[in-house]
């Protein structure tokens, strides 16, 4: 598949989802909603790219896979880049990827994140808690 071909096929998974709007991020084709970014489509190292949000606590399950990196400057936050041409594309992995992706990066139409699903165990990747506001001191 061409960029162009990978770009409206991830698009038309994005759209999809509620509240998403596409735009251009460091110069980059990207997917968010008012929360915030949840998937970008970039090429980095030579290797194009699809960068999506799954957590800390499952991120190094994907890394295990070489199809996966780290993201850069993201990483630390649960963020991996799946190799678009690293093997045939599996879109229906593709799309948990990116639903788990929105879901955890927060939408207003969303009350509670539904996490991403690692490639090879399963495994869901979790939220940290959300913490409670103190009351202002008055």
């Amino acid at each position: 598949m061409t960029e162009q071909q990978i770009l409206e096929r991830m698009r038309e998974v994005c759209m999809a989802l509620p509240g998403t709007l596409e735009k251009v991020s460091y110069g980059h084709p990207a997917f968010a909603t008012s929360k915030g970014i949840y998937a970008v489509l970039e090429e980095y190292g030579g290797d194009l790219s699809m960068c999506l949000k799954v957590g800390p606590e499952i991120q190094g399950v994907f890394l295990k896979d070489s199809r996966f990196y780290r993201t850069p400057y993201i990483g630390k936050q649960g963020w991996i880049s799946l190799k678009v041409h690293a093997a045939p594309l599996n879109w229906d992995e593709i799309g948990e990827l990116i639903t788990g992706s929105y879901q955890l990066v927060g939408s207003k139409a969303t009350n509670s994140p539904r996490p991403a699903t690692s490639p090879k165990t399963g495994a869901k990747s979790r939220t940290a808690p959300a913490r409670k506001r103190k009351a202002p001191v008055k």
